[in-house]
């Protein structure tokens, strides 16, 4: 992003702002300035990215046909199936107890 800065005045909501706020003061921001204009630039890189996605979903699609719900549907499952689980708690299979013999 450009170095050059513009004041502007918006308007924000509340939980925003003491959020912010609340960054400034644990130190995680400089200004609540740097704090808004960290988020702008984080949410102009997401719409580039879904841009670019949306583009090239269109040539994909144009070249090779509709991606169908089916074959969106074939590729969740499949990539469910292939998930590593890396926090909570996945379905273990559950081990009968031997009884102890008195």
């Amino acid at each position: 992003m450009s170095e050059r800065k513009e004041r502007v005045t918006v308007t924000l909501d509340r939980a925003l702002v003491e959020a912010a706020n609340a960054a400034v003061a644990a130190g995680r921001a400089g200004s609540l300035s740097a704090w808004v204009n960290v988020a702008l630039a984080e949410h102009v890189a997401k719409e580039r990215r879904l841009a670019a996605l949306s583009d090239l979903l269109a040539e994909y699609e144009a070249e090779y046909g509709e991606i169908t719900p089916a074959e969106l549907a074939m590729r969740e499952r499949e990539d469910r199936r292939k998930a590593v689980v890396i926090r909570g708690s996945a379905k273990q299979p559950t081990r009968k107890r031997r009884s102890k013999a008195a």
